[in-house]
């Protein structure tokens, strides 16, 4: 699709108004779903502390204030794109025997 395409479309849906728009196969929500959510969001905070490479922190820190919070959305993102994998793939057995032991001299 090409992007004058997808402009002209773009254009096309911003002239409509709600009462062009079908809705008919969306089922009405009740007020259960209003009432009873599925989890807490954000979820709660802990206080850690790390060490970062020092260039790594530079770059996070040069956009501004919010660092911290840069630190989060990059490790949420890694943290979901690990789980949409994991949900694909088979599932990773971990246990007593998959660990090797190190020779010592």
């Amino acid at each position: 699709m090409s992007k004058k395409s997808i402009m002209s479309d773009l254009a096309r849906i911003d002239r409509l108004s709600d009462a062009d728009i079908d809705y008919s196969d969306i089922p009405p929500l009740g007020e259960e779903f209003f009432t009873k959510p599925l989890a807490d969001w954000p979820p709660g905070k802990r206080q850690l502390t790390i060490r970062l490479d020092a260039d790594v922190l530079d770059w996070l820190k040069a956009p501004g204030a919010g660092y911290q919070t840069r630190i989060n959305h990059i490790l949420r993102a890694a943290m979901e794109s690990c789980q949409t994998r994991a949900v694909r793939s088979a599932p990773h057995k971990t246990g007593a025997g998959t660990r090797r032991k190190l020779k010592t001299a």
